[in-house]
């Protein structure tokens, strides 16, 4: 039986939801969902409309993408998570070479490499991602960086929810507390090592206009982990 994957992506007025939508629902993987959530949007939802039948949307208070992503994994019938920032793109077959890829080595989690895109669509960097060896590898490289992407990531649903989902207490650094956890819970994490993803760089995205908050943000995650994770990766994996 081929397990079922649902798309997460979350969204908040964002001019670029329809392509991220058009490249969820048109997915080769045969057995996919996809779950909307409206983060209080007050722009751009009548771009949502052609795709409603499509999809599942999820309407909410603006709280955030922790939030949002939380509320869009407790909702999903899928027994993976794939997560879908609203202003990006997933190649048409990354879930079908992603859970071959995971079902193949038995993985809890995965992720890959991306392609960066601007804001006309247009490739700027045809491959991004750091290769990673293994577990112990990854957890050497987040003592001081952040090497995985979010919107590459898939991973099991019940993975999620054992470690209490993500922290909606950090804004912007949620996607990387999580994949400490993850690790220090035991996952293993398999990289593949393929541009799934296409990742928009422009003007209004979060990392550009929050960019000090983030790393003070990060700062005093890696302070908090940076022991936990020398120990991980001394123990190899």
């Amino acid at each position: 039986m081929t397990p079922k994957v649902t798309i997460v992506i979350p969204f908040y007025n964002c001019p670029y939801i329809e392509h991220a939508l058009s490249s969820a629902c048109g997915q080769t993987y045969p057995n996919v969902e996809v779950v909307v959530v409206d983060d209080g949007s007050s722009q751009h939802s009548h771009r949502i409309t052609p795709f409603r039948d499509s999809i599942h949307y999820l309407g909410k208070k603006n709280g955030g993408t922790a939030s949002a992503l939380n509320h869009g994994i407790l909702h999903a019938s899928g027994e993976y998570i794939a997560w879908l920032s609203s202003d990006d793109l997933f190649h048409y077959s990354k879930l079908e070479q992603q859970m071959a890829f995971m079902q193949e080595y038995g993985l809890q989690v995965s992720y890959t490499d991306f392609s960066t895109i601007d804001s006309k669509h247009a490739i700027t960097r045809p491959t991004c991602g750091i290769p990673m060896s293994g577990t112990a590898d990854l957890a050497r490289q987040l003592t001081y960086s952040n090497p995985v992407n979010g919107c590459t990531v898939v991973a099991s649903k019940d993975l999620f929810m054992s470690l209490g989902l993500f922290n909606e207490r950090l804004r912007y650094t949620h996607d990387y507390d999580m994949w400490v956890r993850m690790i220090l819970h035991g996952a293993r994490f398999g990289y593949l090592h393929e541009p799934l993803t296409l990742y928009r760089v422009h003007s209004g995205m979060g990392t550009v206009r929050h960019k000090k908050t983030i790393l003070r943000e990060y700062g005093k995650l890696k302070k908090m982990y940076r022991a936990s994770l020398n120990q991980r990766w001394a123990l190899g994996g």
